[in-house]
């Protein structure tokens, strides 16, 4: 096991450091069409998490340019209100709407889900970005550990509670959730709140981040005939506040070569804009283009055989009848 996990560590260092950076970017990005970003969003209706800053606020930032109408989900009421003043402002779009939640608390995703259906929208892109990594255990309110809270509870639980409004854009509806090229280092486990005794975020998170390719897999699976496409993605190594505060010597050590806020979330609005017919529903992003979701020797590929057992635990630990 130690063989296998310092294998991983080093075939994940290697991929990193030779595809995830700015320079990276810069020369994947040689490849890209123009004409696939000059789509208009009018009349489409968008959600996206986390969107007061880094990722999620470059996501919003580039659906509203384009005209869609965009609900912001932030924890915070203050920052997310001048972050959306700041986008108003630089897209002319009004069409901005802010939508405060802690997505930590299952109990409040269930309340922001139900408010929001109320207004009876059809829903045309969910972007499940807003992600924590804590490098100490933290413990919700109710009972789940913070960071699978976040990262996998509120992204499942949102997702599942908002289908009926994806079935209502269908056939144009789509699902893209933000993972991580972290989710490399991981299998899929069971263990969904890391149950050893010293606890590790960045594993933890690890995890998180697989447990979110997984489940994309299984939406596509059991959606197939609803018109509704599920996409992960990672955006590569992009300095945002979340990666200053979370991975500090990280942050440090790659000063300078990691990729802004607006070319990480490149491939999330590149998601939202293109066709379906060019898109692979259930498929990992990367740079605009499909990418795999292991590396090679890794051991995890067998490991998404558990996901069935895995929804089953989340289910039960968000209180989601069946």
């Amino acid at each position: 096991m130690f063989l296998l996990k310092a294998w991983r560590a080093t075939a994940f260092g290697v991929y990193g450091i030779t595809q995830f950076t700015k320079s990276a970017f810069q020369e994947h990005a040689k490849n890209f069409r123009a004409e696939d970003m000059q789509v208009r969003m009018e009349g489409k209706n968008c959600i996206v998490t986390g969107a007061n800053s880094g990722l999620g606020y470059a996501t919003v930032e580039g659906l509203a340019s384009r005209g869609a109408t965009v609900y912001m989900v932030c924890r915070s009421k203050e920052r997310g209100e001048a972050a959306l003043s700041k986008i108003q402002s630089s897209t002319s779009n009004p069409n901005i709407h802010l939508e405060v939640c802690d997505l930590s608390s299952i109990s409040e995703v269930k309340l922001f889900a139900s408010k929001f259906s109320s207004k009876d929208k059809p829903l045309h892109v969910l972007v499940n970005n807003a992600g924590i990594l804590v490098n100490t255990r933290e413990t919700t309110p109710e009972g789940l550990e913070l960071s699978f809270a976040v990262n996998v509870a509120a992204t499942y639980t949102l997702t599942e509670l908002m289908m009926p409004l994806l079935e209502k854009a269908a056939p144009d509806a789509r699902v893209i959730t933000v993972s991580s090229g972290g989710m490399y280092m991981s299998p899929l486990t069971k263990d969904l709140q890391f149950s050893e005794s010293k606890f590790d975020g960045k594993l933890q998170y690890a995890r998180n981040k697989r447990v979110q390719v997984a489940l994309t897999e299984k939406w596509a699976e059991a959606h197939r005939d609803k018109g509704i496409g599920f996409y992960s993605m990672h955006p590569g190594w992009a300095e945002t506040p979340g990666v200053a505060k979370s991975l500090p010597g990280f942050s440090e050590r790659m000063s300078g070569k990691l990729r802004t806020s607006e070319e990480g979330a490149d491939t999330i609005v590149w998601l939202a804009l293109q066709p379906k017919e060019k898109l692979v529903s259930g498929a990992f992003y990367f740079d605009r283009a499909e990418a795999r979701k292991h590396l090679p020797f890794a051991g995890t590929a067998g490991s998404h055989s558990a996901i069935d057992d895995v929804v089953d635990s989340i289910r039960s630990l968000c209180n989601l009848s069946s």
